[in-house]
């Protein structure tokens, strides 16, 4: 099962830290990165699963393909930003986290534009 697999490398990582935080705490940083940033590409490696079933509700359902797109740009930005995020909090730099989290906003309403103006034209050529 694919959720023991990363909790389990998780609190591998956790207690790796925490071990070598006594002799050398900068290293513990550099592991707690390697390990967010393994369980980042697993997560990234099960993305073609989910791909394959938006093409599968894509089919079932007439949707401009522009949509489909600009949702899965939304939830790319979402969970980068999150996890870039996490990693300066974790390092200690709440500053450039709360940056990366507003550009990824921003990024969000940025692409989020185009769909927003579709929907008011939708809406004004039923009124």
């Amino acid at each position: 099962m694919d959720v023991m697999k990363i909790a389990a490398i998780g609190v591998a990582g956790v207690l790796l830290g925490v071990f070598v935080r006594s002799y050398k705490s900068e290293y513990s940083l550099f592991i707690s990165m390697a390990v967010c940033t393994c369980i980042f590409l697993y997560l990234i490696s099960k993305l073609e699963l989910v791909l394959g079933y938006i093409n599968s509700v894509q089919s079932l359902i007439v949707v401009d393909e522009r949509y489909i797109g600009t949702i899965l740009k939304m939830i790319g930005i979402t969970y980068i930003a999150d996890f870039s995020s996490s990693l300066c909090k974790d390092a200690g730099y709440q500053a450039i986290a709360g940056q990366i989290e507003t550009f990824a906003k921003m990024s969000i309403l940025l692409i989020s534009m185009p769909v927003l103006m579709s929907f008011i034209q939708t809406i004004e050529e039923f009124l």
